[in-house]
């Protein structure tokens, strides 16, 4: 067949389609040019220094914060009743923005705690997510909006926006009176509540925050509120701690990431404070899918002879190609020194970091190209050695439950894994 002798337009419809078909390839397998080849830097202050904090705040574009109190909340058995507690007592405004949000008995629990608010003439918003958010209970949001909440969609699937659809809304903010707020990795869905007793109750943790943390939740939440529902949220009952000088020791960074091909924040926060590590890190994170800059790192810094450990989920896992994709990389991270366990009793969903016991990541990004690129993500970094210990304490009581790989074992892997492994990292740009 001559490809000459072809009308114009099926010619030109011909080459339309290789473009599209090539333009689609090279986003889903090929980083081109989305990030840089290495990083350096040119000091490794401790994560404790005033130095690494503002370091922190240069790359994410965010102050240091003093002040604001945080506290580790471990399974739905704790911060379930403490998120209801705090909205029972809110007295002029709630805000609510999880990414899952599904028909149950803890969406029940919650709904029926919003609408009295409602009825106490307290403010209410929440923010549901266009892919996460759709297995709500249709019954109670229609309730809730008769009462008189106020509801917004971040990026539902609609024709003539398809092409937006995949960057999702992760963020985790729930704010009541601006004075009080949780972050973390839960969500409102029936697999949260309990405490990780068995397969159908997840392993998680949430941080009850006050203060002007809980502010910078609310500048996460008010962000995507803005910019969807198109109100802006002004006052005291927002931000009533605004100005006011606090005196506990803490320090903290804020990271609200929007990330674009340009601009990685929590990327680069991951990078640094992992490269700041003097003694120990801990990582534990329900979604393990990360670059090869953050992957040499990790190397780098067990091969110096620091304590490097990464607690992932085991089969509980909610997504097998995801694990498989982290399976991917275990040979080259065991090799180098890393230690890598496997929790054992039901899916891990925490997302946590904490290095040399005196700082902290926590929030709701995973440590995975989808969040540190595509999804809307907001994390603490927190400078507070208590806090700290208590959250490495609690990784140790997980690997406790956890199987730990050996290099050796695992190089005697099937044949069959392997190729499994390599054909589900082919699409690590989009978990």
């Amino acid at each position: 067949m001559e490809i000459i002798a072809l009308p114009i337009w099926v010619i030109f419809f011909l080459v339309f389609g290789i473009l599209a078909l090539v333009t689609t390839l090279t986003a889903l397998f090929f980083p081109i040019g989305l990030r840089p080849k290495k990083h350096t830097n040119s000091e490794v202050p401790a994560v404790d220094s005033d130095d690494f904090l503002q370091a922190l705040a240069g790359v994410a574009n965010a102050p240091v914060q003093s002040g604001g109190q945080a506290k580790l909340l471990n399974n739905g058995e704790q911060f379930f009743p403490e998120i209801l507690d705090a909205i029972n007592q809110a007295q002029k405004t709630i805000n609510f923005m999880t990414y899952i949000w599904t028909k149950g008995k803890m969406s029940d629990f919650v709904f029926d705690a919003l609408i009295n608010a409602l009825h106490r003439k307290v403010e209410v918003r929440i923010v549901l997510d266009g892919f996460g958010g759709t297995g709500v209970d249709e019954e109670k949001l229609e309730l809730f909006e008769k009462a008189g909440g106020k509801v917004c969609w971040f990026r539902p699937a609609r024709l003539g926006k398809l092409t937006r659809f995949y960057k999702r809304n992760h963020r985790r903010a729930i704010v009541i009176d601006g004075s009080i707020g949780f972050i973390g990795g839960a969500a409102i869905e029936d697999k949260w509540l309990g405490n990780a007793e068995s397969p159908e109750h997840w392993r998680d943790s949430m941080v009850k925050v006050t203060g002007s943390m809980a502010e910078n939740l609310q500048s996460a939440f008010v962000q995507v509120w803005t910019d969807t529902y198109g109100e802006f949220l002004v006052g005291h009952k927002f931000y009533p701690h605004q100005g006011t000088a606090e005196t506990t020791p803490s320090k903290h960074v804020s990271i609200i990431s929007s990330p674009s091909s340009e601009f990685h924040p929590i990327s680069n926060v991951f990078w640094l404070s992992i490269k700041a590590g003097r003694e120990k890190i801990y990582l534990t994170y329900s979604y393990f899918v990360p670059d090869k800059t953050l992957r040499n790192i990790l190397k780098e810094k067990a091969k110096e002879g620091i304590d490097v450990r990464i607690l992932l989920p085991n089969d509980y896992i909610d997504g097998n190609t995801i694990r498989w994709a982290s399976h991917r990389y275990f040979e080259e991270l065991l090799k180098a020194g890393v230690k890598i366990y496997e929790y054992q009793p039901t899916m891990i969903h925490s997302k946590t970091i904490v290095i040399d016991g005196k700082f902290s990541i926590v929030g709701s990004a995973n440590f995975d190209i989808r969040s540190t690129e595509l999804n809307k993500e907001n994390i603490l970094c927190i400078a507070e050695a208590d806090f700290a210990s208590e959250l490495e304490k609690t990784f140790f009581e997980d690997l406790k439950l956890a199987r730990q790989m050996r290099l050796g074992a695992w190089k005697k892997r099937s044949f069959f894994r392997r190729i499994r492994e390599r054909f589900a990292s082919l699409f690590e740009e989009q978990y």
